[in-house]
């Protein structure tokens, strides 16, 4: 009877001893889900619009379907990662309307000053091609964290804004984010207005 609570006593005192050897009593951070990266590589659009782009083999290029929508509004669907760059075009008719859809661009990117961390304008400049704009980096727990405009300044006006179906939380999709802005990166720097 004795020596079965002596080897009781060394078992606890075996076990004691070994749970004690690690050190390191912090708690462990919080874990997102691993996000699988599709490898980059680009198509070109061929829809019969008056412009045309290079857009991710990953992302489906869907027509606009909403009640507003006009004729070339388009979406690219990042399907994925829940995601959809929204792309609206609009013919431009005189000097005030291009003014009023620059201002709409700025206003509707400053609309997230609410809950925006930082928001960096980059000037779009290609005069080769005649395509100028604005692209907006929206950081922070924003509904959209890209956006941009594009125009050759009198007939063309070309818009995307980036948004995501779920509760913006800008620490898990920054990196989704960081992925999908070398994609708009693409689609900029390969932007060609079809007449020119």
């Amino acid at each position: 009877m004795k020596l079965k609570y002596i080897i009781l006593f060394q078992v606890v005192l075996l076990i004691t001893f070994s749970a004690c050897r690690d050190n390191d009593y912090s708690p462990k951070p919080r874990a997102y889900y691993r996000i699988e990266f599709p490898k980059k590589a680009y198509q070109t659009m061929l829809a019969p619009m008056p412009f045309r782009f290079d857009y991710p083999k990953y992302a489906t290029l869907e027509k606009d379907l909403s009640r507003d929508a006009q004729k070339n509004w388009y979406n690219l669907h990042f399907k994925q990662f829940n995601g959809y760059l929204h792309l609206t075009y609009y013919d431009v008719t005189g000097k005030g309307e291009y003014e009023n859809m620059v201002e709409d661009a700025r206003k509707l990117a400053f609309k997230h000053t609410i809950k925006a961390s930082a928001i960096d304008q980059k000037v779009i400049y290609y005069p080769d091609r005649k395509v100028y704009g604005i692209y907006y980096a929206i950081e922070g727990n924003t509904a959209s964290s890209v956006q941009f405009f594009l125009t050759d300044s009198t007939k063309h006006y070309f818009r995307g804004a980036l948004y995501f179906n779920e509760r913006p939380q800008y620490d898990s999709i920054a990196p989704v984010i960081s992925f999908i802005k070398k994609d708009i990166d693409t689609l900029i720097s390969n932007f060609r207005w079809k007449n020119q």
